[in-house]
């Protein structure tokens, strides 16, 4: 029994030991088990290295890229800023002490003081003379298009830099700077080695080819001088058409950088003055009130830009109850605004407005402004007429164009010049009435002719080959071709040349009496429409003045070099004819495109490409900078409301 004793001892030893294991085990004795389980993972240190290689590679770059970037702005210091001395440069005496002459005794600018300061201004001062009025669209056109040494080119314009008019309205609230949508003008022709006098075009002797100037003095006050012409093109513009109403000095207009500004000053001082404590309920709601008169694509890019500016910056850093008193009016005298493009993005538009609380008033005509109130009237359903009055502190007037003064002078001075807004052109562009091949018009200050009537004896004296006063459908058929080369417009309109023949003889046999072909072109007439005044079409017509121009100068070298004839429009370019790529407009945080066969609508991803189209359209690569670095300033900071 004394043997067993320890077997049990042992056994409840044993058991106590598995019951109860040891508060900090020990591993088995195996190298291999004990190596794997006692060295901690490598992966988180090999990661940590990983990140810390890459960072050093990112510092080091960056270092590089500075570095870089330092030595080239240095570089470019260095050889930019160099002293550049103008000494004895040379100036002919005429430039200084011009010789007077024409109607009036005036100064004729036939030598300006930087025509011999280098070889190649001498050079050019020999060659035709090119005096393009204006510093729009339309000129910039002719001067993107035109080769260096085919002209002497002077620019004649008011303003010292040409305008992106249509950023105007983002202008008007801060969405971008003023400076970021001009260039100067200068710069622009200092490619061609031109000249740019500043000063406003009055008249025109035809006769001498003088173009009239009015330039400003030292002290303040105005002088004329002639300048001398061989090719003037007229690209001045339109002012807005005041429809009879009165008051319209009350109202702001979106045409210039000026206006622009004075618009911005408005708008802020309306705000600051409604966030005072001292101003009555009644008087807020006026300082609020934004009346723009007009529904075409200014006017609704302008509400859509204070629409903005409202729910973007005043809701950030205005009083909260300046936002809830704002009320922003649309008048429009037709049925929809943006009536010039299709119906859906007219009914899009005016959806999105509604959604934002812009309040559209159609079918409404104003009737008076003052300086606290719209008036306006519209018919109800009994066709009477209703009186409508709103309280306002800012109107912008924006329905339609008119003429320029010197356009008005120009229509004044020709015959057979009976538009009202414009000055008529032919399809070359030329100036109707004017010596042909002399003067040139484009832009809102000019309009294609499309009377057909009044070619009707020149159409039937072509046509008619037999001479039997009739035509038939041969002598049609070249009467049509005569009607597409003096007016393109009329070409969508000719298709069908046998049914519309068919369709006026009347009397079935198989000719045209000129009673019955009269009003054939009366009907034809009657169907063709002037091209729209926008930059777009002011555009390419500048660029097709422009490489007609050139054209011209290269076969007049030609022809002097052989002794022949020089060349005249018709031979060296075919007639204008305007390709329409499309409207656009911004709704606010949104945008519309009218491409003539379909629509596109849309928010985001719209307004994007709107800012594309309009940054690929900028005249310079430092527009584009500006206007870019103003797109990500407005996105990050907000527009600014400090008034300047």
């Amino acid at each position: 029994m004394s043997t067993l004793r320890p077997v049990a001892g042992l056994a409840g030893r044993l058991s106590s030991s598995v019951i109860k294991p040891p508060l900090f085990p020990r591993y088995p004795r195996f190298p291999h088990f004990s190596s794997t389980l006692s060295t901690p993972p490598r992966r988180p240190f090999h990661r940590t290295r990983l990140v810390a290689r890459y960072a050093a590679y990112a510092c080091l770059s960056t270092a590089f890229g500075v570095f870089v970037i330092g030595t080239g702005i240095l570089l470019h210091d260095a050889f930019t800023y160099t002293e550049k001395h103008a000494n004895r440069v040379p100036i002919s005496p005429l430039a200084l002490h011009p010789e007077s002459g024409g109607p009036k005794n005036l100064p004729i600018v036939r030598v300006l003081v930087d025509d011999e300061e280098d070889e190649e201004n001498a050079r050019l001062a020999d060659k035709p003379k090119l005096v393009i009025i204006g510093g729009g669209w339309g000129a910039m056109g002719v001067l993107d298009t035109l080769h260096v040494g085919d002209y002497h080119v002077t620019v004649v314009s008011s303003e010292t830099f040409t305008t992106f008019t249509p950023l105007l309205p983002s202008a008007a609230v801060g969405t971008v700077q003023v400076r970021s949508l001009v260039e100067p003008i200068r710069k622009i022709i200092a490619r061609l080695h031109g000249h740019f006098v500043q000063g406003k075009a009055v008249d025109l002797v035809m006769s001498e080819r003088l173009l009239e100037v009015e330039t400003k003095t030292y002290d303040g006050g105005t002088t004329n001088v002639y300048i001398p012409y061989d090719k003037l093109v007229i690209a001045v513009g339109s002012t807005s058409s005041t429809h009879g109403v009165p008051g319209l000095e009350n109202c702001f207009q979106l045409k210039t950088i000026a206006d622009a500004q004075a618009i911005r000053r408005r708008i802020m001082d309306n705000f600051e003055m409604a966030s005072l404590p001292t101003i009555s309920p009644e008087e807020r709601k006026r300082l609020l009130s934004f009346v723009i008169c007009g529904g075409g694509p200014t006017g609704v890019e302008t509400a859509a830009e204070i629409d903005d500016f409202c729910q973007e910056d005043i809701m950030r850093y205005f009083p909260k109850i300046c936002r809830e008193e704002v009320s922003i009016h649309v008048i429009q005298s037709r049925e929809h605004i943006l009536n010039t493009y299709s119906e859906a993005i007219s009914k899009y538009a005016e959806r999105k407005f509604k959604r934002d609380g812009v309040n559209l008033v159609t079918s409404a005509r104003v009737s008076a402004v003052d300086k606290e109130t719209v008036t306006y009237t519209t018919k109800d359903r009994d066709g009477k007429t209703v009186k409508h009055v709103i309280p306002t502190n800012f109107v912008l007037w924006s329905t339609g164009i008119a003429m320029n003064p010197f356009t008005k002078r120009v229509t004044d001075i020709l015959p057979n010049q009976v538009h009202k807004k414009a000055i008529v052109v032919d399809a070359h562009l030329r100036v109707k009435g004017a010596p042909l091949g002399d003067i040139y018009a484009l832009g809102d200050s000019a309009t294609v002719e499309t009377s057909v009537v009044s070619h009707f004896m020149d159409l039937v004296e072509e046509a008619d080959k037999d001479n039997n006063g009739k035509i038939n459908f041969e002598e049609w058929k070249i009467m049509v071709k005569r009607i597409k080369a003096r007016i393109p417009m009329a070409e969508d309109h000719l298709i069908e040349v046998r049914a519309l023949f068919d369709m006026y003889d009347k009397d079935m046999d198989n000719n045209l009496s000129l009673n019955e072909l009269v009003p054939l072109l009366q009907d034809l007439e009657k169907r063709l429409t002037a091209l729209p005044a926008t930059a777009q079409v002011a555009s390419q017509q500048g660029k097709y003045i422009g490489k007609k121009l050139h054209k011209l100068a290269r076969r007049s070298q030609a022809a002097q070099l052989n002794n022949m004839r020089p060349p005249n429009d018709e031979e060296v370019c075919k007639p204008f004819r305007y390709l329409h790529l499309g409207s656009l407009a911004y709704i606010g945080n949104a945008a519309v495109f009218d491409l003539g066969g379909y629509s596109l609508m849309g928010g985001l991803a719209a307004m994007y490409a709107w800012r594309s189209i309009y940054w690929n359209e900028q005249v310079s690569a430092r527009t584009r900078g500006l206007l870019m670095t103003d797109w990500i300033i407005r996105g990050v900071w907000g527009r600014d409301l400090s008034r300047l």
